[in-house]
């Protein structure tokens, strides 16, 4: 089979191409990136240089030309579509590249591979199109969508726009939302890497408001198996949800990982709280669990642990995205809420 991945040089498309490559030998795949700052050449530049089933090509999934040539050109039997601007308090700054890349750029995905008659598409989304919870229940797929962000509203419709595609043309979408993520690779604006950066150079940790926002964390590896379930197993039109069946509060996570460095309590401070920052996210994983077989595999603590153990094998990696863009908008990130 041959795939299209979009946004495969960021932190989940970086894990989920190693994870198919090695787990299907006659998989090829096409990275589409844009390479924004949050998207790293440099995580797969060993699959470039030495795995012949693995292409690069830098370009925006706006780009109707260049995506019609690479569905042609490459006879891409499905799409994988990671492509997306993620963080949050960037899209409270400016909305409009979230709409850009996460609205019309999905479109333009669907359409051109609607166009070359591709085989699948699967669209990977997130929790946070379900807006909040209260402190019981868990977010199913027949959820009402309710985003409370610019990021999570730019997603939700994308998700209205692949039901569309699929309720009008029958066009083979899928749809996956999942909770939060974390593992190797992942950008240094994110909780954990931020975090385990500020400790390691023992700076204060920033946390937004009490601390108890409640997530529901998955390792990385996990979810990467889920969007391999629904691109081999889903049902056309189906939304799935995954979860990692491990809700911790922001606070706890911290704490957790402040003893696993070894660096005190002490560097915790509580700031300003983001605004429209969701208070819980828990998901209802059965149906993918019924349909897929999907079931996460591994426990938060020793997933943390793990993350850690890669991050402080990586200085180089770490320093290398530190530079430029990032330092600037951690830089204000910091003057806006001291």
């Amino acid at each position: 089979m041959k795939i299209l991945v979009t946004g495969g040089c960021g932190f989940i498309g970086t894990n989920f191409i190693r994870l198919m490559l090695g787990s299907h030998p006659d998989w090829s795949i096409i990275n589409l990136d844009k390479l924004t700052y949050a998207g790293n050449r440099l995580n797969l530049l060993d699959l470039e240089e030495n795995e012949p089933r693995y292409d690069f090509v830098q370009g925006d999934i706006c780009d109707r030309d260049l995506v019609m040539d690479l569905l042609a050109d490459h006879k891409v039997d499905a799409v994988v579509n990671f492509a997306a601007e993620s963080h949050v308090d960037r899209s409270i700054n400016d909305p409009s590249p979230f709409v850009a890349t996460n609205v019309a750029g999905a479109q333009n995905l669907m359409e051109c591979a609607r166009q070359r008659r591709t085989e699948r598409f699967v669209h990977v989304s997130t929790d946070e199109v379900y807006g909040t919870l209260g402190p019981s229940g868990k977010f199913t797929e027949d959820t009402p969508l309710a985003p409370n962000s610019p990021y999570s509203a730019s997603k939700a419709g994308a998700d209205l726009m692949a039901r569309a595609y699929f309720e009008t043309y029958h066009f083979p979408v899928l749809i996956t939302r999942c909770s939060n993520n974390y593992g190797p690779y992942q950008f240094p604006e994110k909780l954990i890497p931020l975090m385990f950066l500020n400790a390691k150079a023992n700076k204060q940790l920033p946390v937004y408001g009490d601390g108890l926002n409640v997530r529901d964390w998955i390792f990385v590896d996990d979810h990467c198996r889920g969007v391999e379930l629904t691109l081999t197993k889903g049902r056309e039109g189906q939304v799935y949800n995954f979860g990692g069946n491990a809700e911790e509060t922001n606070i706890s996570v911290v704490r957790t990982l402040l003893s696993i460095v070894g660096k005190p309590e002490s560097l915790i401070t509580y700031v300003t709280d983001r605004p429209g920052h969701d208070k819980r996210y828990a998901m209802d994983f059965s149906l993918a669990h019924k349909e897929l077989g999907f079931a996460p595999t591994l426990p938060f603590d020793e997933g943390l642990t793990r993350t850690i153990a890669w991050y402080e094998a990586n200085g180089t990696w770490l320093e290398q995205v530190q530079s430029g863009e990032y330092r600037n908008f951690m830089d204000t990130w910091y003057e806006e809420r001291a």
